[in-house]
């Protein structure tokens, strides 16, 4: 019988997830992280309480066992203490992107490997499968592309995935909510979770104060020739595209066009000043192949919830990536990921710089 370690956020995807999984007969064994709690979190705290405890009584209800790991130091390091800097250093990154690479996929699957299981499994909406043709482990959108996570797993490495299971990337959400009432799941209109798990207030600057301990200094607003406009909060306070809470009034729409941490100042522009045609990525996963050498043509995406666009694919001779898309892209941002597309298969990603 074939062992799985199931992910468990107390939510009715890993729940689901779960419970497909006993059916088709492995030996399931349910874990709910705990990843962060008291200062960090404003006193909040993540895999206990409710979460774990539903995660719990869906495992006691399924006929397995549960627990909670404590990952609360990675979490800290690798996606916490990552998200306050890289938003210091001007750039906005994507925890979720982080978390799966370190925390879901990285310390969790060792767990599981070290504990006997063969796997792991996520309520992710993904597919993973292997090529013959490839020699390689694949990761594809899902059926329901209006869930689709592939942008936040593109990081995901052959050994990873070669151990990885997305029970749910076959079917519609509206199927496994079914599920999970039919199989009288206590979670089955439980709603899913929309903010940054450790920033549920969406207040992005006030984490960062707390957490770094940052003195955020004021500065100035210029415009694209360095006339100054205005004076800005803090840099953390703005990100790329940006328009509302600028707290400016200049008689006309004005955007954030780039920020600049040397000089501290936060570029506006008007929107069409926002539109770029190529970018570059550095920490680049190939997931499809064993690597790129010449151009090729891919769709990207920039954004979690973008629409990928076509575009070319270039490896540079310094290892980056460059991405020239047929039509202007809209508030490309650095610490954002890039994910390329062949069309349902991942062939990779990177962060954009």
């Amino acid at each position: 019988m074939k062992r799985v370690m199931v992910g468990m956020s107390g939510g009715v995807d890993s729940s689901v997830t779960a419970l497909i999984l006993k059916e088709k007969g492995y030996d399931v064994f349910g874990c709910t992280l705990e990843l962060f709690g008291g200062e960090d979190s404003g006193g909040r705290k993540c895999g206990a309480a409710d979460n774990a405890d539903d995660a719990r009584k869906v495992a006691e209800y399924l006929g397995f066992q549960h627990m909670v790991l404590d990952l609360r130091e990675c979490f800290r390091e690798r996606v916490m203490k990552n998200f306050a800097e890289t938003y210091l250093n001007g750039s906005t990154p994507n925890p979720c992107i982080e978390c799966n690479r370190h925390v879901k996929f990285g310390e969790m699957l060792n767990a599981a490997l070290k504990m006997g299981y063969e796997y792991i499994a996520t309520g992710h909406y993904a597919v993973v499968e292997y090529s013959s043709e490839r020699e390689r482990w694949l990761l594809k959108r899902p059926a329901d592309r209006s869930k689709d996570q592939t942008y936040v797993l593109y990081s995901l490495t052959q050994e990873q995935l070669a151990h990885t299971l997305f029970p749910l990337g076959g079917m519609p959400k509206s199927e496994v909510r079914r599920i999970a009432e039919n199989a009288g799941l206590i979670n089955s209109k439980k709603p899913d979770s929309q903010d940054i798990c450790f920033i549920p207030d969406g207040d992005y600057a006030q984490f960062i104060r707390r957490f770094a301990k940052a003195d955020v200094s004021e500065g100035d607003f210029t415009d694209l020739q360095g006339k100054i406009l205005g004076r800005h909060r803090g840099l953390i306070h703005y990100t790329i595209g940006q328009r509302k809470g600028l707290g400016i009034s200049l008689g006309r729409p004005a955007y954030v066009v780039s920020k600049d941490t040397e000089s501290n100042t936060v570029v506006l522009g008007e929107e069409s000043d926002l539109y770029t045609r190529t970018l570059t990525a550095e920490n680049v996963n190939i997931i499809s192949a064993k690597d790129i050498d010449s151009p090729v043509r891919i769709t990207a995406k920039t954004r979690y919830s973008q629409t990928d666009s076509p575009a070319t694919l270039t490896k540079l001779d310094d290892g980056r990536y460059m991405v020239e898309f047929d039509e202007p892209q809209r508030a490309v941002t650095k610490g954002q990921a890039a994910v390329f597309y062949d069309g349902d298969i991942v062939v990779g990603g990177g962060t954009i710089v």
